[in-house]
This record gives C-alpha cells, structure tokens and sequence, in this order.
C-alpha cells in the first residue's frame, strides 16, 4: 500500500481484489478488479458490498477505464475506486474528474508532482463524477424567484 495514493479518510482494503467474473459467481470479497475487457455495469447490482474496485489501465493509451469509472460512480458506487497500472501524472486531473479517488501506478508518482497536476486547472468546462461546478455555471448561476 506504500505507493498508493488515496484521497479517503476511510481505512483502505487489506487484500487482494477479485475478478469481476469471479465476484459475481461469489460474491463475498469486498474488493474486485476490472480489466480493459469488462463491462463494469455488471457491477451495479453488487456496488453496496465492495469497498474497493480496482480499475486497470495495462497502458496508458486504454482510455476504457474512464467509462468504467463514469458507469460506477454514476450508479452511486461511494466506495474506493483505484486506478491501477500504466498512471501518469498527466492523466489525475482527469481521472479524479471521472471519479477515480485513488491511484496506484506502476511506476511511483512523485507527491508533490501529483499535487500540483490535481490543482492545475481553477475551472472545468463539463459536469463529471467529481461535481466540481462547470464554469459555464459560474457565470451564469441558475436563480429562484
């Protein structure tokens, strides 16, 4: 867990995580594992008994954990979800943005790197996981009257 960069309170998940394939035949781990190949809807009628899903990224050109991450949050997932494998620092501003709150690259992220990488942009220009306010919404706030 010492490479692992998490942006929870809560205490973090001491074993290994599962398959999706092998979660839904079992269904008694509180960790799985998605892979490139998997459809992470699958995952919805289980989300209230994982604690952590992991979501694979084999090379950082493998835009599929995204959508994964999008599909669990937008299903209400509130439990860990880490990005594990081939993380750059380039790629946690938009990762966090999807609703990634946790990181574990292959190679270790330099702290201070990833700080800044997370801050670097004050505005977005689209609602995502993360429900940081577009700006668009700034400028024009709805009003009740």
């Amino acid at each position: 867990m010492a490479d692992v960069l998490r942006f929870r309170d809560d205490d973090p998940v001491d074993h290994p995580a599962v398959t999706v394939d092998s979660y839904i035949q079992q269904a008694n781990s509180a960790a799985v594992r998605v892979e490139p190949g998997d459809d992470a809807r699958a995952l919805i009628p289980y989300l209230d008994g994982l604690r952590l899903i992991e979501v694979n990224f084999p090379a950082f050109t493998d835009g599929r954990g995204y959508s994964a991450a999008r599909v669990l949050r937008e299903a209400g997932y509130q439990g860990e979800l880490r990005a594990v494998g081939d993380v750059l620092v380039d790629q946690l501003f938009a990762l966090r943005r999807c609703g990634f709150d946790a990181f574990e690259p292959d190679r270790p992220l330099d702290p201070a790197d990833a700080q800044a990488a997370l801050a670097r942009w004050d505005h977005v220009y689209q609602p995502a996981a993360d429900d940081r306010a577009p700006i668009w919404a700034l400028r024009h706030p709805v009003t009740h009257g």
